[in-house]
């Protein structure tokens, strides 16, 4: 995927972040979560989004975030992995915005080994991290998740 383009900028806490748009299909309010027995610890539980099941993964915890409960206000960003649909969590998704190529950096150029992260963009009001959905579950993970699922 390239690093530009319109990026969905979404916030846990302080932090900003941002999804590549084509990953997302859409923004929702917090809905109750139901949980899935067996499923990897990553995985909160499922959501059912117009009649479709999806996992939701805890984002805090992926990214070592101090965890808290889901709450009234929260947003939930449903986006499509290139195996499955995901559902995260996150406290706020504040738009979108176009961001060219020019304004990313690797994250290799900064740190190496963020594993979830596939570039850096810099605005004028700060960085946001931009995360790679297709390396958010492990293969581990994914299979785990299957099986739980039902789909293994």
């Amino acid at each position: 995927m390239r690093l530009e383009g319109q990026l969905v900028i979404f916030s846990l806490g302080e932090q900003r972040y941002a999804l590549p748009l084509a990953t997302v299909a859409r923004v929702i309010r917090a809905v109750e979560i139901t949980p899935l027995p067996r499923a990897p610890d990553i995985v909160m539980g499922v959501i059912n989004v117009q009649g479709q099941i999806i996992p939701v993964v805890n984002i805090r915890r992926r990214f070592r975030l101090p965890e808290r409960e889901v709450m009234p206000g929260d947003q939930i960003i449903v986006a499509r992995t290139s195996t499955r649909p995901v559902a995260l969590v996150v406290d706020a998704a504040s738009g979108v915005i176009e961001c060219p190529v020019e304004r990313f950096v690797t994250p290799a150029a900064i740190v190496p080994g963020l594993e979830y992260v596939k570039g850096v963009a810099k605005l004028e009001d700060g960085m946001i991290l931009v995360h790679d959905l297709d390396r958010f579950l492990s293969l581990d993970e994914e299979q785990s998740l299957d099986e739980a699922m039902g789909n293994g």
